[in-house]
């Protein structure tokens, strides 16, 4: 039997065993083709709530597990992600619309997120603080005890596991509820890689469902801790209900991230780059170049090279053919991406590339002559469109990149002096010069600021102890102290 035989999850949802879930059943799209790839079971509210329960029950005696047994499962989780990576990627391809680099990258970050994760059980966890009192006294990081897990459709192995695997290291319970649409990869891929590593029955639900159990597994009473990534009004809507049930939300959230390139640079490696950063999947990852800021010395040669580039990219299914970009989601998503580049063109936009489509998908499409109040410039458009701006001064640069609510990722191409000033004098929660915007690695500290998140972070031992676990102030004394009462 294979990993992912559909006979073990069919219709099924996950509480420690796969169980018929009372929210109904869906069937999952493939959305290059519109197939049905199999029937996804879903949570009601009542299967959240008594998981919530069963996972606050469950995490007291695995947060008692010895650091070494812990570890243990997930070095094995780590090599079964390896040892069935092809299976999954193939899940990655079909379900997410995927070219296979992409589906790669989901199932090698995986796997070390597993191994860095199997590092933190022995990770010191706490400090000896100075003391005016004649005690010992102790700062000491505990688990939380149940987290919730939120994750979107782009990149949902990854954006599942970079929270589910450190929560669970920690000592805690975790409730995931992923994307309906690619719970195969976002959730039970991950499910049974930890059912074959021996992570005991109780610590991790899977609960796919729509906006009911998603408030539920915010809400319930168990739940300490929410891992929300997602769009920005969605998150919000999560921070805000998180706040009023006193519970302590990582938001990571949208971007509409600028690549700068300054006057000097290498406009074919420029363009290459800004390529790359647009159209990698479609341009669905929150970290897409979504504003290109190009030098007026170089606007013009760099349009005229992203726009050979982008004409020059094939689209098509990428399971059945090599492909550089695959499908958008669904066609809600298409239709908003159109209408984004129809309105910008509509206000004076130059199409150079693109701006087509067949079925869900769209061509990679570039367009200048841009100003900053055109919609494919000005809002997140998640779909593989750069709009490309001029500017004169590297103040005006700046200005440029800083004037939006987003500040999630940057790239400066150019002279890293340069670079070096601009960085600092814009907002975001990565830099990258000389390359673009979309990076990620298991152990540095992943996350926003502004409109893309809370400022959280996940990634590295330090940021994943902060975000899932809370802080205890211990003092001992070798006798009971005296008192004036």
């Amino acid at each position: 039997m294979s990993l992912l035989d559909s006979s073990i999850w069919s219709g099924r949802i996950f509480n420690g065993a796969w169980v018929k879930g009372g929210g109904g059943e869906t069937s999952i799209t493939e959305p290059a083709t519109g197939e049905s790839l199999g029937i996804l079971g879903l949570a009601s509210v009542e299967d959240a709530e008594n998981s919530a329960k069963a996972a606050h029950a469950a995490h007291r005696e695995w947060a008692q597990r010895k650091p070494e047994e812990k570890a243990a499962i997930f070095r094995k989780a780590g090599d079964l992600f390896n040892q069935y990576a092809e299976e999954i990627q193939n899940w990655v391809i079909r379900e997410t619309g995927g070219i296979s680099p992409k589906a790669g990258l989901e199932t090698h970050l995986a796997s070390e997120i597993c191994f860095a994760a199997a590092g933190l059980p022995g990770h010191a966890m706490g400090s000896v603080l100075p003391s005016n009192d004649p005690h010992w006294s102790f700062s000491r990081k505990r688990p939380a005890g149940v987290v919730s897990v939120i994750s979107p459709f782009n990149f949902p192995l990854i954006l599942s596991i970079r929270s589910v695997a450190p929560a669970l290291a920690l000592g805690n319970a975790v409730l995931l509820k992923p994307d309906p649409r690619t719970t195969v990869t976002g959730g039970i891929s991950i499910v049974r890689i930890f059912e074959e590593a021996g992570l005991p029955a109780g610590l991790l639900h899977l609960l796919p469902g729509g906006v009911a159990v998603g408030e539920t597994v915010v809400t319930a009473p168990e739940v300490r801790i929410i891992s929300f990534t997602g769009s920005t009004p969605a998150g919000r809507k999560v921070g805000e209900l998180a706040a009023k049930n006193d519970k302590r939300a990582h938001l990571e959230l949208g971007g509409n991230n600028a690549m700068i390139v300054l006057p000097g640079a290498d406009v074919a490696k420029a363009a290459s780059a800004g390529a790359f950063g647009s159209f990698l999947h479609q341009g669905q990852i929150c970290m897409t170049t979504g504003r290109h800021i190009v030098h007026e010395s170089l606007y013009d040669e760099y349009v005229a090279a992203l726009g050979a580039k982008a004409s020059h990219l094939p689209v098509g299914n990428p399971a059945k053919e090599q492909v550089a970009l695959g499908p958008i989601i669904d066609q809600k998503q298409l239709l908003r991406i159109d209408e984004l580049v129809s309105k910008s063109v509509a206000a004076g936009a130059v199409l150079v590339a693109g701006g087509t489509y067949e079925g869900l998908f769209y061509r990679p499409t570039v367009l200048a002559n841009v100003t900053a109040d055109m919609p494919a410039y000005s809002e997140e458009v998640f779909g593989p469109v750069a709009p490309i701006i001029k500017f004169r001064t590297i103040e005006e640069a700046i200005a440029l990149a800083s004037a939006n609510q987003y500040g999630l990722s940057l790239s400066i191409l150019g002279d890293v002096g340069m670079a070096m000033q601009v960085a600092d004098a814009i907002p975001s929660g990565i830099i990258h010069i000389n390359e673009m915007t979309v990076g990620d690695e298991a152990n540095v500290p992943f996350g926003g600021v502004g409109a893309s998140g809370n400022g959280s972070r996940f990634g590295g031992a330090e940021a994943n102890i902060e975000a899932f676990t809370e802080t205890q102030w211990l003092t001992v004394r070798s006798d009971i102290a005296s008192y004036p009462f």
